[in-house]
């Protein structure tokens, strides 16, 4: 039978699973307390980011549903669950892995689907939600700026046409 402490550790964790829409699994072996406290406040707009013991997480994330990580619970593990943006987290740990070396990121879970480290680091290396929308936005505009101009390129060219010609009789008239 499992320790009350134990149990409730458990089922803190299955409910930050719950919770979050991605979880990101680190390794923090030789980082400093000082350090441990810099990542949080990093993450702390979109992301809790908690120490935690491998095989209470193994189970957490088995009831909460997620499967895929029990591979990468090695060695002193902590985990970012992600209630925001999950792109700025990852850009955030990515960043404060290049400042501080001794953080690896394992892998984790993106809306149920197990990402591998690398995978990770390519939802980094994407451009923040606000900047992918105004993108769109703008290929949004452009489609239809190309459209308004498709409708009025026939009436322009007809002017132009008419506009030639009037030319043309004048010329015409005045040789005559």
């Amino acid at each position: 039978m499992a320790r009350p402490d134990k149990a409730a550790a458990v089922a803190e964790l299955t409910e930050m699973f719950r919770r979050s829409n991605a979880a990101v699994l680190t390794e923090y072996r030789g980082l400093t307390v000082a350090q441990l406290k810099q990542l949080r406040r990093v993450l702390s707009g979109n992301a809790q980011y908690a120490v935690v013991k491998n095989t209470l997480t193994a189970i957490a994330a088995r009831e909460a549903g997620y499967e895929g990580l029990g591979d990468d619970l090695k060695g002193p593990s902590a985990i970012a669950f992600v209630t925001g943006d999950p792109v700025e987290v990852a850009k955030g740990l990515r960043d404060f892995a290049k400042a501080n070396p001794a953080l690896v990121v394992k892998g984790g879970v993106l809306d149920g689907r197990p990402l591998t480290a690398a995978e990770v680091t390519k939802l980094a290396d994407l451009e923040s939600r606000e900047v992918l929308l105004a993108k769109a936005a703008g290929a949004f505009t452009a489609s239809l700026y190309q459209a308004a101009y498709l409708f009025t390129a026939p009436a322009a060219a007809a002017a132009r046409v008419v506009d030639a010609l009037r030319a043309q009789r004048a010329e015409e008239q005045a040789a005559a």
